[in-house]
């Protein structure tokens, strides 16, 4: 079912899993693609901005970004300008809050947020325009999409046919520990300091039912996730909001060809974030676990600016797809 997978070098100064993790974000530049935003309406009366690259395909990919992320990403606008030259379209689309402009909810996304892709994925299929549709995520949005696929709640459309996640904390509560390790400080106040910021935005449109005291003294996921998303979305504690919303029981129940590309050396992931056991009981996902690539990394140096994990989406989509 799977086509040949080719393996990751990676370059020769970078062979370490945090230096693959920071150089895309710091230091790679790439032109930005013509997107054309849409803004569609969701079932509870928010919104979704979606950013369109079109190039006339009838076959379309959905990209999910990671966490705090968005459309603008070097790694989403390196993957849209992948499949716009291998002839598909592309629509990244930004989490609720994270298009430059708040929503209109109090709660914006987490993890397991699969319904709001489904959402994009059913607006897409009833332009009429795709005969085909595949999915990409990154991290989180690689969460988000293998959970979709997995889930029984809304039947999955037909027309979609392939997946490909990348760097997925498939175990949102081993995950949530690996980054509040000392070795991964820089990445949590990172975190931390941009999800202060969207608090402090939301303060601004609900002052009566949320508020940032004490913010300061928060320095993981599981006190951010304690006081903020289990009671705005209706869990119970940090610890039951990870345990519903991880993909990594919903692996088994994918019957869409999926690749699932998770480094060894990627800093934001625990072993319990790789679902050997999972991929290996289901034909329809392939697990691949290079020794490099970081998170989200896989850097590649060529004259056509593609990464490795850029190179093997399309040559996936091709194969699985046709």
């Amino acid at each position: 079912m799977f086509p040949q997978f080719e393996q990751y070098k990676a370059p020769r100064l970078l062979t370490n899993g945090h230096l693959l993790s920071i150089y895309p974000s710091l230091l790679r530049k790439l032109p930005q693609p013509f997107y054309h935003r849409e803004r569609i309406a969701t079932p509870d009366d928010d919104f979704i901005d979606i950013d369109w690259a079109r190039t006339g395909a009838r076959r379309a990919v959905i990209i999910s970004h990671g966490l705090e992320g968005d459309t603008k990403r070097s790694y989403v606008i390196g993957m849209v300008r992948a499949l716009n030259k291998a002839g598909w379209d592309a629509v990244p689309w930004n989490f609720r809050g994270c298009s430059g402009e708040p929503n209109n909810k109090i709660y914006s996304y987490h993890s397991g947020r699969w319904q709001d892709l489904h959402t994009v994925c059913e607006f897409v299929l009833k332009t009429g325009d795709y005969d085909t549709l595949a999915l990409v995520g990154f991290s989180m949005g690689g969460n988000m999409s293998l959970m979709y696929l997995g889930q029984k709640a809304i039947p999955v459309d037909p027309r979609i046919r392939g997946c490909v996640a990348f760097s997925v904390p498939c175990d949102l509560s081993a995950g949530a520990a690996q980054l509040a390790e000392f070795k991964n400080k820089i990445y949590m106040r990172r975190f931390l300091r941009m999800l202060h910021q969207k608090i402090k935005e939301k303060m601004e449109k609900f002052p009566a039912e949320i508020d940032e005291a004490g913010f300061h003294k928060i320095n993981s996921f599981a006190q951010f996730d304690n006081r903020y998303i289990a009671p705005m979305w209706g869990f119970r504690d940090a610890e039951d909001y990870w345990r519903q919303s991880s993909s990594k029981p919903y692996i088994g129940q994918i019957r869409v060809p999926t690749l699932l590309i998770n480094a060894l050396d990627d800093p934001f992931l625990a072993p319990q974030c790789f679902p050997f056991a999972e991929a290996a009981a289901n034909p329809a996902v392939s697990l691949k676990t290079p020794v490099h690539g970081g998170h989200v990394g896989f850097v590649l140096f060529n004259k056509e600016k593609e990464y490795w994990s850029e190179k093997q989406t399309v040559a996936f989509l091709q194969r699985i797809i046709g």
